[in-house]
């Protein structure tokens, strides 16, 4: 049988929100009480970060960005990397002596009712809450920081959400 590779410790973050400030939370299947947005690692170094993001939102919602109900603009960059400690728990997964992990992070705005479909091995349920509410209940402090700052990042820039309105 052979090894998996390596993850790369260079990872993404998506809050995925509502134009009402709702924010999708889902629950680690492994973990469970461990509540957080989208992550997941770049598959290749060259990989870019927003490829990274549509393909991380795609495996565990099922939500596609790129499509008539979800734009490609309803996806923005917030030029935001925090850099962490990676959870021992996890650590087993990097190779060895990775200890800290670079995360960018993103926003996606959605339509209440968009449809939500889980990786049942990555995620066991999901929750719509409101946003500082779905911060409370996040287990990582990068999380929950990227969601307290949604209300105030999108004063005065209301951007492309979902469906157009054309």
């Amino acid at each position: 049988m052979s090894e998996l590779p390596h993850k790369i410790p260079k990872s993404v973050l998506v809050v995925i929100y509502t134009p009402e400030l709702d924010v999708l939370l889902i629950e680690r299947a492994k973990q469970p009480g461990f509540w957080q947005s989208v992550t997941g690692s770049k598959d290749t170094l060259e990989e870019h970060w927003r490829e990274t993001a549509i393909r991380e939102v795609q495996e565990e919602t099922g939500i596609c960005v790129g499509t008539a109900d979800v734009p490609a603009a309803a996806l923005s960059d917030w030029a935001v990397e925090n850099i962490y400690e990676i959870y021992p728990v996890w650590r087993h997964r990097y190779a060895p002596g990775v200890t800290h992990n670079t995360e960018r992070v993103f926003g996606l705005c959605v339509h209440q009712g968009t449809p939500i479909t889980l990786a049942p091995m990555e995620h066991t349920q999901y929750a719509w809450l409101p946003w500082r509410e779905a911060a409370d209940r996040c287990f990582s402090p990068s999380n929950a920081e990227a969601i307290l700052q949604l209300a105030q990042r999108l004063k005065g820039h209301e951007g492309v959400c979902g469906r157009s309105n054309e």
